[in-house]
Parts: structure tokens; sequence; C-alpha cells
């Protein structure tokens, strides 16, 4: 939808200038659902330009790095092709450009092409960062500004990067330039633009909007924010990136800043990200004096909506392919397709996504392939210099195929570059952060899904893949927030107040798939690590790579009612799910044995049946365990472990006390004749639960010395005593000696013994 700003009365002589931007495009060569590839992209602005020549085609940083396959495997030389077709003409810096460092940078990717010197490099666009200062003398690292000149319009561009550069590649790369002031920057690179006289002056920013709303955009508690406002009134626009996101805003100029200015508003805006959309601003300049006089600006999609709008399907481009870009990707892609061919290593059986008894992905279901992507994160970033990772998070829709390699002969199999490839094609990097015990929990109670508006998703749930050494039991049963019971890493307790170095794709870093809590991170860095290269080189290290099948998310449910400690002789009863992994080839528990302490307390049965469930629950066992007597009071841990896998699960319980009994004299003879009469009694012991056992004794203590002994037999205990041969009251105590499941008690009463 186009917007126009606020315009003077338009001078006879107009030149209309046309701007076409894009951002973060990220090597998307290949045409994928609602991004358009290379060259529909360069389709696009090509018909575009011809419409209008006087155009330019502009970027705000991260065209390259974090690139798919078919451009990553060739160090981005076919998108840095593919743009020189397009007709790019200039470019912020992004971060991503300095993934391989800064010399990498104009010393291939900017430096001419050559057959034998440079045969990856050679972009023909103007790469621009203001901010980028060589430390050896406080020269520009790489240009600040660029100029167009139309003849009787000129239009200049300045660039800037992110200032938070330095956190998101690695420090080596740039260890020799620094990172200046955006703002302060900025301004003084557009006044030397206007001394030079340029008519226009965009900015191509590769910072963005943390959302796409009006007030994020214009408020000054964001970085983003600070710059829209703190930029000089000759800055008619900015074209911004980095956060991936698209919106099309015309920001006033603040009052103050208007003298002299026929269009008091200038275009903020993004194109999104990976080649879906163009920015397009034009801009209505008095061709007498230079003057903007009025500013169009549209954001276009380059590709149709969904034709079923079911999500597979495959939209339809809105421009032509270009038929000399398309000739590039071809290319690219078989060769592609060869270098994918080169073995990486050896697997010893399939890593699989999780499956529904249907067979169709269940991406609600913990998986090896989720694991080993987690721990491969893990290992990749677990050196001082990329944050000391301990613990690792995958999202199950970045794993878009099985790693079964080359199995037709059987396991071990080996694994191509390509295979790996397919699985994680979105070429993320890894990103580096703290999270507290707290926020981890929250991270996991976040796979229940809410969206940002506060509603279940389609998708309800997502199990996240997680790294070796980490675990946690949940509660499905429970209210939705409080369904994490336990986590630990290394067997050690997660702790709430404690900082844990935590690292994950840069898609969940910014939040991806209603993951908030990963926004929130401290100490984020960018590692500049790629997703498939960590793969790569795990793979190369790690060879023959065997899958995990022990389980790292076990749900534990109590029944209600559940006492808050169990004495010893009690029966802990609960319930356990998401012991099983989905797929057949995956080894599966058919059993769990449950120990408390050193004691073996019995094996039972698994129920590993699949269902349409796309929650985690398969692989089920109920559990009923007792407490053995003599278990010493206080906290103690009900272990369950899975008797093929090796999958353990502790269960936190609360021994209590000894159950406490209390003694009854259930009969005693009405008549007992002294020196005749052998007295019979039955003493019964009670309990609130269940029916002790053991021996009670039974004890005249006074006139005479005797005592009986009986064993309790349902409770009860049996005595049939001596005659007595003198009349009299006697005082008799039962006592029963405890066990250890109940405490000792004992009774006292009497017997009247009769003259015949």
């Amino acid at each position: 939808m186009a917007v126009l700003g606020t315009a003077s009365p338009a001078h006879a002589a107009t030149v209309n200038i046309q701007i076409l931007g894009t951002n973060d495009f990220h090597g998307r060569l290949l045409a994928n659902g609602s991004e358009a590839g290379a060259a529909v992209l360069s389709g696009a602005v090509k018909q575009l330009e011809a419409e209008n020549p006087n155009t330019v085609f502009a970027a705000a940083g991260d065209l390259i790095g974090a690139s798919t396959f078919e451009s990553f495997i060739q160090k981005d030389k076919p998108t840095i092709d593919a743009l020189n077709e397009a007709g790019l003409d200039v470019s912020a810096v992004g971060n991503h450009e300095l993934d391989a460092g800064y010399a990498d940078l104009v010393n291939r990717v900017m430096a001419a092409y050559d057959a034998t010197t440079n045969p990856l490099g050679g972009a023909a666009w103007q790469y621009i960062a203001a901010n980028l200062r060589k430390k050896s003398d406080n020269t520009h690292a790489v240009p600040d500004r660029w100029i167009k000149d139309f003849g009787s319009v000129e239009v200049g561009f300045v660039g800037a990067v992110t200032e938070d550069l330095p956190s998101l590649v690695s420090p080596d790369g740039i260890s020799s330039i620094a990172v200046t002031n955006i703002v302060n920057e900025v301004n003084a690179s557009a006044d030397a633009l206007e001394a030079e006289g340029a008519d226009v002056i965009v900015l191509l920013v590769h910072e963005g909007a943390p959302d796409t709303t009006f007030a994020s955009a214009t408020s000054t508690t964001n970085a983003f924010g600070r710059i829209v406002n703190g930029v000089d009134t000759n800055i008619d626009a900015i074209i911004s990136g980095h956060t991936h996101l698209a919106y099309n805003h015309s920001v006033p100029v603040p009052a103050w800043q208007t003298e002299g200015r026929a269009v008091t508003t200038r275009p903020v805006v993004s194109a999104g990200q990976y080649g879906m959309n163009l920015n397009k601003l034009v801009f209505s300049v008095d061709d007498a004096t230079g003057q903007v006089t009025a500013v169009n600006q549209s954001i276009l999609p380059l590709m149709g909506p969904d034709p079923d709008g079911s999500g597979p399907g495959v939209p339809p481009a809105l421009y032509p392919v270009d038929a000399e870009t398309k000739a590039i990707v071809d290319a690219a892609k078989a060769k592609a397709d060869e270098l994918g061919a080169r073995e990486l290593g050896k697997i010893t059986a399939p890593f699989n996504r999780a499956q529904l008894a249907s067979g169709t992905e269940n991406r609600g279901g913990e998986s090896t392939l989720g694991n080993l992507v987690a721990e491969v994160q893990r290992w990749a970033t677990s050196t001082p210099e990329a944050g000391a990772a301990q613990i690792a998070f995958m999202n199950p829709g970045g794993l878009r195929a099985d790693m079964v390699g080359n199995a037709a002969a059987g396991y071990p199999a080996t694994l191509t570059y390509k295979q790996a490839a397919v699985v994680q094609p979105f070429a993320n990097t890894l990103v580096n952060m703290r999270l507290t015990g707290a926020q981890i929990k929250t991270v996991l109670e976040q796979q229940w899904q809410r969206d940002s508006k506060g509603e279940v998703p389609t998708r309800p749930f997502l199990r996240l893949g997680t790294s070796a050494g980490f675990s946690y039991t949940y509660d499905p049963a429970r209210p939705e927030g409080s369904r994490i019971t336990g986590m630990w890493l290394g067997g050690k307790r997660i702790e709430p107040a404690t900082a844990y170095s935590v690292t994950v794709n840069s898609f969940l870093a910014a939040g991806g798939d209603n993951f908030h809590v990963f926004k929130d991170g401290t100490a984020k860095r960018d590692t500049g690590k790629i997703d498939l290269q960590a793969m790569v080189d795990y793979a190369a290290a790690k060879s023959p790579v065997a899958p995990d099948y022990t389980q790292h998310s076990v749900g534990v449910s109590f029944p209600a009612g559940a006492p808050a400690a169990y004495s010893p002789g009690d029966t802990v009863k609960l319930s356990l799910s998401s012991l099983a992994f989905s797929t057949a080839p995956d080894k599966k528990d058919t059993a769990v044995a449950v120990t408390l302490g050193d004691k073996k307390l019995g094996t039972l049965p698994v129920d590993n049946t699949l269902g349409a469930d796309v929650f985690d629950e398969y692989g089920k066992a109920a559990v009923a365990a007792k407490v053995p007597g003599g278990t010493a009071q206080g906290p103690a841990t009900l272990r369950v472990t899975g008797t093929t896998t090796g999958t353990t699960v502790d269960v936190p319980i609360t021994v209590g006390p000894k159950k406490a009994v209390k003694i009854k004299v259930v009969k005693r003879p009405k008549k007992v004749v002294a020196g005749k009469t052998r007295a019979r009694i039955v003493v019964k012991v009670l309990a609130e639960a269940g029916t002790p056992h053991g021996k009670v004794v039974l004890r005249i203590f006074d006139k005479i010395d005797k005592k009986w002994t009986a064993m309790l037999k349902d409770g009860r205990a049996k005595f049939k005593l001596r005659r007595l041969k003198k009349a009299d009251r006697y005082k008799l105590k039962a006592t029963y000696k405890g066990s250890g499941e109940y405490l000792k008690a004992s009774k006292a009463f009497k017997l009247r013994v009769r003259r015949g």
C-alpha cells in the first residue's frame, strides 16, 4: 500500500527517482514458498528499472552469509554473481558480511573478480558503512558513502552497520576495525554528500525495528528508534534491515527540522528477508532546484499468495524469471549437487524426526535427530571464544529431512555433505547467550505454544531438541506455565538463579516459533558459525556418529490426592510418558526398572503404541512402587531406568516418619479361674494405612514376671497364657516391637483371675 508524503506544489519539470530496496537476502538463490529466489528478484528489478531508468537498486546488508547450501558451499560466489546480474548498485555492510572477517570482506567479496587470485569474489556493487573505522589511522574501513548521478539529479547513499557488531561476529575477524556511533557518523557523511551536490540522500542501515509497529520504529527506547530520531533533516529516507521484518512507515520529520522541506515526512522501511519483497521508493525531484516535492513508498511482494492456503503449495511469481540470473542459479545448484556428494563421515544408524502413527512428521515429539543437532551446536560453541556453551536447544521445524545416509547396504552408512545440508537448509548462525535456570524453565514451558496474541497456534506443541547431559521432567496434567517439574545438567539440578551458557540457532535467538524468552538472553553473541558447518565439523571429528536413544524429557504425573510424603511401606503411584522415540529403527524400552537408593523395587512394562496426538506422550508406564521399610526419613529419589536404552528418570519424593499404630485388645476371657483356666488373649495392631507386621510381646509385670511372644498375622497376635494359680487382678502390657514401616507401641490392661 503506497503512502504519499505531504508535498508542496509541483514544479513543471520533475524527475522521478526510483529506489528499490532489499535486505537480509542471505544467499536464498532458489525459490522456496514465499522466497522468490534470485531469478525472480532479478526479473523484478529489471522490469521495474525498464519502467523507470532513473533507478538505484540498493540493500541494507546481510546479502551473503548464513546462506543456503547452493550458495554456502561456494562461499556465496553464486549469490554475488546473481546480485551482480540483477544490477545491485550499493549496500550497507551487514554483520554477516563480516562472518569470515574484515579481511575477507575487502580482499575477496569487495575485490574485483579474478580467475586466479579472486575466483570466489567480485561484488560489482559498492559496500558502504560510515561507522566502521580502521584502528590504525581512524579512516573509514570501507567507503562511508556513494553517489549516483542522474544528470540533473544526484542521489547519495550513506551506510551503517549495527553497533552490536562486536557481539555478532568473531572478535578476531574484526580486531583491526572499530565500530563507532551510527548517528554521529551518518550525519557527518550525509553533510559530505550534501556538499558534493546530492539532491536526495538515503540511509542504508543494517539495524532494524524490534517489531513492525510504527511506535517501535520511532521509540527512543530501542537502538533503531534512536537512529530514526537522531539522523539529520538532510536524510530523506531510511532503508533498514537486520531484524528480518517488513515495514513501510512514513515518519514525520521533527518540527524543528522541517524548515525548507517540501516533504515533511520520510520513509522508514524494510523489505523483510530472503527476497520475499522489495521496498519501492519514488522521489519526485524538482529538476531546477533539486528539492524533493513528493515521495511515494510501497512494499512489493515478489510472490503471490499460496494457491491453496495450506502451506506446501507453490505460490506464483509476480514478476518474470530473469533468464541470465536463472542460468547462474541453475549452475550453482548443479555444482552444489556435485560438491554435496562429498563424504563427511559415517553414521551407525538413522537419525529420524519424530512421527505420528500415520508416518507423518510430529514436531511435538522428541527425536534422535533433534537431540543430535542440539548436541552438535553445543559442541561447536563449547570453546571459550564461542561462549563455552553448556546447553543447546534445536527447534523441530528447522529439521527438514531425516538424516539416514547412503544406507542401501545397511549401517554404518556414509553421510554426504548434501544429506547433512538438506536436514538444515536455512543456514542459520549459532547464537550463544546467558539464560538463568528460571529462564530455561520458561523456555521449556513455551513448548506448549502461545502466539504473540496469546492464542494457541495450529501446532499447539513443539518439542525442542536438547543437547547431551541436559534432561528434564514435566507433568502434562499441570496448569499452563507450571508443567516443568525438574531440570538437570550433568546430573545436577538446574538452579533458578544461576546463569547458564546456552546456544541456539539465530531463528530461535530472535524468538522464533514463539520461544520468546530467547530474545531476553544476556551476553548475546552471534558466533558466525553456520549450523550446517557445525554438523560438517562434528561428523569429521566424531565419525562414526551413533544415535543417543535415551529420552531427555519424560512426563511424570502423580494421581490426584497423592500425599506430600510417603512413609515406609507406602506405595508410590505415578504415570510416566514420553519414554519412546517414535520411528521403527529407534531403540525403545519395553520395560523400566524402579529403584530407591540401592534397593530394587521392581520392573514394569512400557506401552509404546503410537497415535495421532501431536504431544510427546508416547511410551507410557504405570509405576507402583512400595517404599521399603527402614528407608530414612527426608528427601529421597525414586529412579526409573529403561532396561534397553538406559533412559534415567529421577523422581524426587519425600519419605515421612514411620507410621504410628495403636493396640487394641480385641479378645480376653470374661472369667478366668485360678489354677484351671488358660486365658486366651488376642491383640490387634492398627494403623491408618496398611497392615502392620512383626511381633508382639505380652507381659505380666506385677505379682509375677512372665511374658509371651506372638507374630502378627493379618494385624493380629494371639496368646494362650499359662494357668495362673493365684486369684488376683493382674496388670498386663502388650508391646508391638515395631518394624521398618511402623513405630513401636504398647498398651496396658488388666486381667482378673477368680477363685473357683
